[in-house]
């Protein structure tokens, strides 16, 4: 299917978040939608799928104009999104989620579906088991499950939002494999990314924009000092990171263990020190998050020693450990970090030192209005955070993020980001160690970690296989450790 986007524009009140954006995606072809976070992108895509409704211009489909209010009307033509954040039930089967939306519904026998489900799967070499809770998945498999139940609703124009953000390598490829068998079949795939790497490999033509605008377009080979003069308009530079002599004990677990995610904790020993910066490396579901919630007061150890700065809190709850100088961002901005439905000031409003029910509104705006420009947040105080680009809304929660803490913990904090935000957030970060915090956080990107952190701790089935200076190691080698395929006594 052949798409034409002319003239588009999506305004919200005198914010123009698309500008007059003209393109086209020939059928059978990989296409790339690249741009720093809040060029317009996901703005698009959503005004494409139905979800959002263009101010003006026109959506041709195959040379025939289009109009449709909602994404099951799109989805009817032949368009579908598979979102940053899968949309999916948790507490359903992968089976009963891949049902969803399809006709017949859950009226038709399940063998129909289970028989559709595994032809699909196994084209695709996607191993989910119909049968198991969607709860236990990895979002890589949650990805898959959501691009089957595309492909059984008919889908010829698929839509990916961010698709490669917190999956794993081997989940990337078998993703990769799955978008090119789809292109040779005809369908157009539309890639929206900020990672050059996911573009070059990939993609057949890419379109960049920047501030809500077309800034140009791109055929292989792909030049990334053009493609990054296109998003920025100069390149990013890369930030500039003083390594620190560590302080004193900050966090020491020892012999701790967990139950949670699909392998829990196990037997954990380890120290967090003042101005330090750790990497957690790993599979996801390796029990990083678990490691992450249990030294935040999220989830009780099942047994080991928590001490923070000398002070025993093994069975302490969250809220000792937010008062004694620990604070967790969540990766899952809308459902952990953020309340869906409240604009930027109700969230500052909430976080107010507060006496009593009366609510300084007028403080809550002046700290909204502050915050957005300081941290460069593309939005109002009066925007509901689900109106956000993902990395505005990480930019936001960033805000959050009290003046000297005893240690900060992060789910993959540049989740979603484009190069130039990745390094504005490092460089606020870092400034955190030379106040003494320690920091430590989870990535799924190697180079990342590596140009961050001072050490980095790599999970393996539940436990830590490696405690390596960032200095002393390299991409090849976290990657074997990662796989499991490390020397004994390496951690």
């Amino acid at each position: 299917m052949r798409i034409e986007l002319k003239d588009i524009h999506k305004h919200y009140g005198p914010v123009k978040a698309n500008d007059g954006i003209s393109f086209t995606v020939a059928p059978g072809r990989i296409h790339g939608i690249l741009g720093e976070n809040g060029a317009g992108k996901s703005t698009l895509m959503k005004v494409l799928v139905g979800f959002s409704q263009k101010t003006s211009g026109l959506i041709l489909l195959d040379g025939k104009p289009v109009d449709y209010k909602n994404p099951a009307r799109a989805a009817e033509l032949g368009i579908g999104m598979l979102y940053q954040d899968p949309l999916d039930f948790p507490l359903l089967t992968v089976i009963e989620n891949f049902m969803l939306g399809q006709t017949g519904g859950f009226s038709w026998p399940q063998k129909v579906f289970h028989k559709q489900f595994a032809g699909l799967a196994r084209a695709f070499n996607f191993s989910l088991d119909p049968d198991t809770s969607l709860k236990i998945l990895t979002i890589g498999e949650r990805q898959q499950l959501e691009l089957l139940r595309l492909l059984a609703l008919g889908i010829e124009v698929l839509i990916l939002d961010e698709p490669t953000t917190g999956i794993s390598s081997l989940q990337k490829a078998t993703l990769f494999a799955a978008l090119k068998k789809l292109a040779s079949e005809g369908k157009s795939v539309i890639l929206v990314s900020h990672k050059l790497e996911d573009v070059q490999v990939l993609c057949d033509k890419v379109t960049v924009l920047r501030q809500g605008k077309v800034t140009g377009e791109m055929t292989p080979p792909f030049q990334a000092d053009g493609l990054l003069e296109m998003m920025f308009g100069t390149p990013p530079a890369q930030p500039d990171r003083q390594h620190l002599t560590p302080g004193a004990d900050v966090l020491v677990m020892t012999d701790v263990s967990g139950s949670g995610g699909r392998t829990g904790l196990k037997d954990c020993d380890v120290v967090i020190r003042q101005g330090e910066i750790v990497a957690l490396a790993g599979l996801e579901g390796s029990g990083q998050g678990v490691f992450l919630r249990i030294a935040g007061g999220l989830k009780l150890a099942t047994s080991g020693c928590i001490r923070l700065q000398g002070c025993d809190m093994t069975h302490r709850d969250h809220h000792m450990f937010q008062r004694q100088g620990v604070t967790f961002l969540p990766a899952d901005r809308l459902e952990e970090g953020l309340i869906p439905g409240l604009s930027i000031t109700e969230h500052f409003a909430l976080l107010a030192d507060r006496k009593g029910p009366v609510v300084k509104w007028h403080q809550a705006r002046q700290a909204a209005a502050e915050h957005i420009k300081a941290f460069r947040v593309k939005g109002r105080p009066d925007s509901e955070v689900q109106d956000l680009s993902g990395g505005n809304q990480q930019r936001l929660l960033l805000s959050f993020l009290p003046s000297a803490p005893v240690l900060l913990l992060l789910e993959n904090p540049t989740r979603g980001l484009d190069v130039d935000s990745i390094n504005w957030v490092w460089q606020h970060l870092q400034a955190y160690c030379h106040r003494h915090t320690g920091i430590v956080f989870s990535s799924s990107e190697l180079d990342e970690i590596l140009m961050v952190a001072d050490r980095v701790l790599v999970f393996f089935n539940g436990r830590i296989i490696m405690d390596v200076e960032a200095s002393r190691t390299d991409v090849q080698e976290l990657g074997r450790a990662i796989a499991g395929n490390v020397a004994v006594g390496a951690a």
